[in-house]
């Protein structure tokens, strides 16, 4: 009788222990981000849910068009805390950016950007964006906090805290991001 108690007690342990180890593999890899606001429209909707790989940019750059979250200086005045954003990168390090006449172009190329909310991108921007940053804006142009603004500034490499790869909830507009 005895030893099988202690085989019970043995498995529940071994149990918990296999469960704390998964749950913090889950917590070192990956964040759940909820947006905050209208700024990535039509893409990313106020109170979508995102499952952010925190280990994608540990060894490499992003990618153009990643969706990413980043530390900044901006205050939640409801929290007093600092905001994280959510944006895309659209320029990367040592890229030239235009914007001009409501169009973007990267290196004197026209960027194809289908994913904007409307057609029109507006600023006067001629840029080489610094080694080790990252030229990010929402998808929703008029309405959104983001590189063109001189309070968020390019983002910093170190300040990106992953890459957005799915969005969880709602259900019915569950999606991964490439």
């Amino acid at each position: 009788m005895k030893s099988k108690i202690k085989q019970e007690i043995f498995e529940w342990c071994k149990t918990i222990v296999i469960s704390l180890v998964i749950a913090i593999g889950i917590s070192l890899a990956a964040l759940p981000t909820i947006v905050n606001g209208q700024s990535m429209y039509p893409t990313l909707e106020n109170n979508d849910l995102l499952l952010v790989n925190k280990l994608t940019y540990k060894s490499g750059v992003p990618n153009r068009g990643d969706i990413i979250i980043f530390h900044t200086d901006l205050v939640d005045q409801t929290t007093n805390k600092n905001k994280d954003l959510v944006k895309r990168v659209i320029a990367l390090p040592n890229e030239h950016l235009i914007i001009k006449d409501g169009k973007v172009y990267i290196n004197d190329e026209l960027l194809d950007e289908d994913y904007i909310n409307g057609v029109y991108t507006e600023g006067d921007i001629d840029i080489i964006v610094h080694s080790n940053h990252v030229f990010a804006m929402g998808d929703n142009r008029p309405n959104s906090d983001d590189s063109r603004k001189s309070y968020v500034r390019s983002v910093a490499l170190e300040d990106i805290v992953g890459k957005a790869f799915i969005r969880v909830y709602p259900f019915n507009e569950m999606k991964k991001f490439d």
